[in-house]
């Protein structure tokens, strides 16, 4: 006799009339998600950044600390929060050399063109006075609320707020993420079916090669800093009087950051420079010679040797340098500022279909897990199942050891017993 299902037990399968409803739902659902996310790709792209670049560095925190939440944030405050706090500080040290190129504040300059030339004091009392004396008319204050100097004071402000919103975001989700990771790659691992599906190490090759571009990208960034900043210093050193390089140490991290827009690298940060020392010869009638030589030494250490050299094997060591080449090169071209994260991405997805599904799918053979061609393109079946010794074994061992659900070393799911049972349930059935 056929044994009875149990009342709380869920039907095999929905009813033929609500599957086309759950099927629209869940396309209606999957549009909302991407509208969302290309609305906020670059918190999204940026996130990612951040997540892959840290993560190497959380599991080692994670093996010290015994907590993942202690360990993300603590990877979160050491690596993250002060690659921004070092921008930032970089910005503002630019912004200071810029006003110290004019006279007075900017907000000096704006009172002064409301009360008049000449009302501005060091200690800052003759403002306060001349206001309450004589008090600007309501036309003036109209005319400099209105003004173009502070419409273009708003949109500065606008643009700081914007960026400063969006990196917080961004950082917020790499910590998500980081905290996170283990529950989403059991979730995930649940939904597509356990780490023998085709699906499961499609997403296994993505993950490791991106974890070896951003991570890559974060080191570069590291390395070309500080090449810059002693290149900078050593200009110092041989310089003549009156040419020393300005904030060495600020203009190198800029340097470095700049060096990973491809094509741009460092030419933003080291051709101002070089025009700064030359209007210095210029004016001073000497030194022509010295700048030439910095010019031809900036440019081969600062543009062709990042180019050439060290942005394709360090910010890939999976994937095939002239790929990055291209996606580094079309991605700001294509979407702007964040293409260089977000092509990279989709070249990376591209890559592992082809490598991973695709021939199955054309020779019309049952989809196999394990790929087949494409070996020396993206990430190898060995780093596959490693997952990348820079910074996921510990993210490994906490999945397989605390019954996360995604997969033992031995190919196994954690969640074997259940499926034995479900499968049970059907034979008996």
């Amino acid at each position: 006799m056929r044994p009875s299902r149990h009342r709380n037990e869920a039907p095999i399968g929905l009813p033929s009339r609500n599957s086309a409803f759950w099927w629209l739902y869940v396309v209606a659902l999957t549009g909302a998600a991407l509208f969302i996310g290309h609305s906020f790709v670059g918190i999204l792209v940026l996130g990612l950044f951040g997540y892959y670049a840290a993560r190497p560095i959380c599991a080692r925190f994670d093996k010290v600390v015994d907590s993942h939440a202690l360990a993300a944030a603590l990877t979160v405050a050491t690596v993250l929060v002060p690659m921004l706090m070092l921008i930032l500080y970089a910005l503002v040290r630019v912004f200071q050399q810029i006003q110290n190129q004019f006279e007075g504040s900017v907000l000096s300059i704006l009172v002064s063109q409301l009360i008049g030339p000449g009302a501005v004091g060091d200690d800052g009392v003759t403002v306060v006075e001349e206001l309450l004396r004589n008090p600007p008319s309501l036309m003036e204050v109209t005319d400099l609320l209105f003004g173009p100097e502070v419409q273009q004071g708003v949109r500065i402000v606008d643009a700081v707020f914007g960026a400063v919103l969006l990196l917080a975001l961004a950082v917020t989700l790499s910590y998500g993420l980081l905290q996170y990771d283990s529950a989403i790659a059991k979730s995930f691992g649940e939904v597509v079916g356990g780490p023998e599906t085709t699906v499961y190490s499609y997403a296994l090759a993505v993950d490791s090669d991106l974890a070896s571009v951003f991570f890559g990208n974060f080191l570069f960034v590291l390395v070309m800093s500080l090449v810059a900043t002693v290149t900078y210093g050593l200009t110092n050193l041989v310089a003549p009087p009156g040419f020393n390089v300005p904030m060495a140490f600020t203009l190198g991290a800029l340097t470095g950051i700049a060096s990973l827009l491809p094509i741009v690298v460092g030419k933003v940060i080291y051709l101002p420079i070089v025009g700064y020392l030359g209007m210095t010869a210029v004016q001073q009638g000497r030194g022509y010679v010295f700048v030439g030589g910095v010019f031809v030494a900036y440019f081969l250490v600062l543009d062709i040797l990042p180019q050439s050299f060290l942005q394709p094997y360090i910010t890939g060591k999976q994937l095939n340098p002239l790929v990055l080449l291209f996606a580094y090169i079309l991605g700001p071209i294509l979407f702007g500022w964040y293409g260089f994260f977000f092509l990279p991405i989709v070249f990376v997805l591209i890559l592992e279909l082809i490598r991973v599904v695709l021939p199955e799918l054309l020779r019309g053979e049952p989809i196999d897990s394990t790929p087949s061609v494409g070996e020396g393109t993206g990430a190898s079946s060995d780093e596959m199942q490693e997952t990348d010794e820079d910074g996921d074994e510990a993210r490994e061992e906490d999945r397989t050891g605390e019954g996360d659900g995604v997969g033992n070393g031995d190919g196994s799911s954690t969640n074997g017993d259940a499926t034995a049972d479900a499968a049970d349930d059907d034979e008996t059935g």
